[in-house]
């Protein structure tokens, strides 16, 4: 009778971690455009800033 690989199955069941693991980081990476806008652009009327200068102009 054959003696088990113990090796070998670690390293499968390591490949296996490895593999769920970037399906899921895939995954929530697919989900995050459903999330609110980056920061370059203003998510709603707060965000906006004022029309007019924030300084005043000369010295």
């Amino acid at each position: 009778m054959a003696t088990p690989n113990y090796g070998y199955e670690k390293r499968q069941r390591e490949l296996a971690k490895k593999k769920k693991k970037e399906e899921k980081l895939k995954a929530k990476s697919e989900r995050r455009p459903d999330e609110p806008h980056d920061a370059g652009t203003p998510a709603g009327p707060g965000d906006v800033p004022p029309a007019g200068p924030a300084e005043p102009a000369g010295s």
